[in-house]
C-alpha cells in the first residue's frame, strides 16, 4: 500500500527561456495543445498525445536543460506531504500556493532527483 495516493495526472516540468516561443515550438513539431499561458507566474501547460500527461513550461533567465522534473497530480497536498515527510522525504521548503490556480511541493527521491506534489486549485471556491 503506498504512503500517498496520486491522481491519474502528471505534468513534466521543463525550464525555458521563453514560455511562448517553445510553446509553439512543441505545437508545430509535436501537435502539443496549449492549455494555458499563466504569464504572472512564469508558466505555460501543453495537452501532450498521452491522456493524463501534460508539459509544463516554467520561465527562467537562465534554463537548466535536461533538468525534468516530474510533477505527480494529488487531491490534498497537506496530507500528502504530511504523510511523506512521516517517512523521512526530504522536501525543499514549504508548500508554494498560487491562489486559484495551484499549490506545489517540491521533494526528492534517495539519490536527489527531485519531483513534485501538485494540488489543482482551478475548480475551488475561496
Amino acid at each position: 500500500m503506498p504512503v500517498v495516493s496520486l491522481e491519474n495526472t502528471i505534468t513534466l516540468a521543463l525550464s525555458v527561456r521563453d514560455r511562448h516561443a517553445c510553446a509553439d515550438w512543441y505545437h508545430r513539431m509535436l501537435g502539443f495543445q496549449v492549455l494555458y499561458h499563466a504569464d504572472e507566474a512564469g508558466w505555460s501547460e501543453l495537452q501532450t498525445l498521452t491522456p493524463g500527461v501534460t508539459l509544463g513550461l516554467g520561465e527562467q533567465a537562465e534554463p537548466a536543460p535536461g533538468n525534468t522534473v516530474p510533477v505527480f497530480g494529488i487531491a490534498d497536498i497537506e496530507t500528502g506531504r504530511s504523510a511523506l515527510e512521516a517517512e523521512g522525504v526530504h522536501f525543499d521548503g514549504p508548500t508554494e500556493t498560487i491562489p486559484g490556480m495551484v499549490s506545489t511541493a517540491t521533494f526528492y527521491d534517495p539519490d536527489g532527483n527531485a519531483m513534485m506534489l501538485a494540488q489543482d486549485l482551478t475548480g475551488q471556491t475561496a
